[in-house]
């Protein structure tokens, strides 16, 4: 995939283990970020999450800007409801769908989740594609991800172990916390906290494993940095603007 694959590949990462500390995030939020390629800005992404009357949506998207829609045009859009209320944040998923066009590809894909049998419904709503995939009970869809750990404790030197399901495939996941690091955001000099998830990310910009994520090293937890080498040069995602407390 592209953009919006790209960039939850830098900041999809997850840990179930213990509970979040939920309160300490102000809904709704809205995060923006620019996306630039080894330093030419490629297009703009956004993670946002609310509540509604049907449960907790997070919306994530991504677009190209003006001179790469020119020969490839990117417009993503993936869709998560959970439950909330579990004791964990954001709380129990129940249905994820993704569409999205790049290119001359498009996709458009459901997936449901059964945590009282164990299993995931995967259809493809463009093909005839159909998959029951056996879960974990503590799963995550990969874009419910950005949001777990942000409230998590975290310790330089040490790692968690998380389960997701990407796309079709469940996989377990290591997160490591590298450093603290004070660097310039958007938010002024901040201190801020580096953790790296050992995930690859797949598609325009294949991803190499080697995905660092500035957090602010505060109660907020805001991503305000990310960056991935991929086959060619680096990209990168910077926060820009939003929604958040604080801002």
């Amino acid at each position: 995939m592209g953009y919006l694959r790209l960039l939850t590949a830098i900041i999809a990462f997850v840990s179930l283990a213990g509970t979040a500390c939920a309160t300490t995030l102000r809904l709704p939020e809205k995060l923006v970020y620019e996306l630039s390629w080894t330093g030419i800005s490629v297009g703009t992404a956004t993670q946002e999450i609310s509540d509604g009357g049907d449960g907790r949506r997070i919306v994530s998207t991504a677009r190209s800007n003006n001179w790469l829609s020119t020969f490839f045009p990117v417009e993503d859009r993936i869709e998560s409801i959970y439950d909330p209320g579990n004791g964990r944040f954001p709380g129990q998923v129940r249905q994820y769908r993704l569409r999205t066009r790049e290119g001359r590809r498009r996709h458009d894909r459901e997936i449901l989740f059964d945590h009282l049998r164990g299993v995931a419904h995967y259809r493809d709503r463009l093909g005839s594609e159909k998959l029951e995939i056996p879960i974990p009970s503590d799963t995550i869809d990969i874009y419910g991800s950005f949001y777990a750990i942000r409230f998590l404790p975290l310790e330089v030197g040490k790692s968690s172990y998380v389960n997701i399901l990407d796309s079709k495939r469940p996989r377990r996941i290591e997160v490591r916390v590298l450093r603290r690091e004070r660097i310039r955001t958007l938010l002024g000099d901040v201190d801020t906290i580096v953790v790296q998830p050992l995930v690859a990310s797949e598609g325009v910009f294949e991803g190499k494993g080697t995905v660092q994520i500035w957090l602010t090293d505060d109660e907020r937890r805001i991503p305000v940095l990310a960056r991935t080498k991929v086959m060619v040069g680096s990209v990168t995602a910077t926060l820009v603007g939003g929604t958040f407390e604080g801002k």
